[in-house]
């Protein structure tokens, strides 16, 4: 994503342009399913020096107004991710912890609509696929 374009998308939220906000996307446009440790490195790397408290606030921003989405994986810190508005789900590895996209459940999605709602207008149901991944199959 070139900055123009992601100025654009800042502005199309109704936030400011600044320089951590732009390279907050930018990172983790790069590197999908980043934790906030791995974002701040990067931001440092475009920016040089910006506070962690910065970064963890641009992160909040961002979530917030539906730029980033945000994931937590049991036993993981949260990651965060560009790719947002559709239903996908997430396949990690329990060795090494990557973590992959997957699309919408195909087939018999069992457990997608819950047998009592309690009341809630559901409008995300998140699934995690667990497993281990190729890279950790060969070692």
């Amino acid at each position: 994503m070139r900055q123009t374009e992601v100025e654009t998308v800042l502005r199309a939220a109704s936030l400011r342009v600044t320089g951590p906000r732009v390279a907050v996307l930018e990172v983790v446009e790069e590197q999908p399913h980043s934790d906030a440790s791995t974002v701040l490195q990067g931001v440092r790397q475009r920016l040089g020096a910006v506070s962690t408290q910065a970064v963890y606030d641009v992160l909040k921003a961002l979530t917030g107004a539906g730029l980033l989405r945000r994931i937590e994986p049991e036993g993981s810190p949260a990651r965060y991710e560009r790719r947002v508005g559709d239903n996908h789900h997430h396949v990690v590895c329990r060795n090494c912890g990557v973590i992959a996209d997957v699309d919408c459940a195909t087939g018999a999605a069992p457990c997608l609509e819950g047998s009592d709602d309690h009341g809630f207008v559901v409008n995300e149901v998140e699934v995690t696929y667990w497993g281990i991944c190729p890279a950790c199959q060969k070692a």
